[in-house]
């Protein structure tokens, strides 16, 4: 091909991209949808993840369908208290407090307390697994410790520990759900953060089926039911179930499970301590579990620290206020 006609070639070829460019500017340029002004400003408040926990494709998406009326204004997961506020002024509607929640593990059956099954070679992933027998763990409902969770995660919140168990990072977890949505075997659920004390088992099996599969699983005994003062508990399904709404997250069923099946997220409990103002009225001692408090009767009380919970049960009922929790829970929550 002689030079001259491949300039050409070349030339024509540029001149009609040039023209075509042209005419899609001046298209898109004419034609552009102008998003809503309510759209826009809700766009520009939200955390633009773009993770799809909200059931949309992205943060645009949601934006767009809440301008419009046919989205919840707070359906955003991710969303802090003071992104839910400015949404509420755009709109012009009242904010609705909402508590943050984070991802929490409901299974302790790592490597070292559920053992497997059978071996599998190649790339492992927790759905695939899961499809094979209910997967390679003893137990069939436990967390099969594959880390799907973790590649799941758009904000990094997931890793996973020594014992083939995911851990959760609580301050990068968002609350989204994702995590707990694409889960194969359930054992992720989402919870207020406040909420301290939870059932770390999903297995509805019993006795001794429990017993020979996993060292921390939950054999339906009910002692947790029977010990919980405010009747938090109850079974269901050979698990005990618990009512949020009257749990005060005393820690008492923690200590009474006889295999540890309820995680405690406290990193630190208090411990009672009984001033020269006790009387030796004995109602302490009534309400102790533990049996942390001792103390003849009409004479001052002491409680025996090693014993002690930090439940506050006597706390609660000392009738002349001589008893006080010292230490401290170990979180702020904001």
């Amino acid at each position: 091909m002689s030079p001259d006609l491949l300039f050409k070639a070349v030339a024509l070829l540029g001149g009609l991209g040039f023209l075509l460019g042209l005419v899609l500017t001046f298209a898109a340029t004419r034609f552009r949808l102008k998003r809503d002004e309510k759209e826009e400003a809700i766009l520009s408040v939200l955390p633009n993840a773009n993770c799809g926990a909200c059931g949309f494709p992205g943060c645009a998406g949601f934006a767009e369908s809440v301008a419009r009326g046919e989205a919840d204004p707070f359906g955003c997961p991710v969303s802090d208290a003071e992104t839910r506020e400015k949404i509420a002024q755009i709109l012009g509607i009242e904010s609705k407090p909402k508590e943050r929640e984070i991802a929490v593990l409901i299974c302790q059956g790592g490597e070292k307390e559920c053992g497997r099954r059978f071996n599998l070679w190649g790339e492992k992933d927790c759905r695939s697994v899961a499809l094979l027998h209910s997967g390679d763990k003893e137990c069939p409902y436990a967390c099969l410790g594959y880390g799907h969770c973790v590649k799941v995660c758009p904000f990094s919140a997931i890793r996973m520990g020594e014992n083939s168990l995911p851990v959760i990072d609580e301050e990068k977890c968002t609350g989204c759900g994702i995590c707990v949505r694409e889960c194969p075997k359930k054992v992720l659920r989402l919870l207020p953060k406040s909420k301290l004390v939870y059932l770390a088992c999903v297995s509805p099996e019993k006795g001794k089926e429990v017993r020979d599969k996993c060292s921390v699983g939950c054999f339906a005994c009910g002692i947790c039911v029977k010990v919980c003062p405010y009747s938090a508990l109850k079974m269901e399904n050979n698990l005990p179930v618990m009512d949020f709404s009257l749990c005060t997250d005393c820690g008492i069923c923690v200590h009474k499970c006889p295999t540890k099946s309820y995680r405690d997220r406290a990193k630190a409990r208090p411990y009672a301590m009984i001033s020269t103002a006790c009387n030796g009225c004995g109602e302490c001692v009534k309400v102790c579990q533990f049996k942390a408090i001792e103390g003849k009767p009409q004479e001052r009380h002491r409680v025996i620290i090693e014993k002690c919970i930090g439940c506050g049960e006597c706390f609660k009922v000392c009738p002349i206020k001589a008893i006080t929790m010292v230490g401290a829970l170990g979180y702020a929550y904001k």
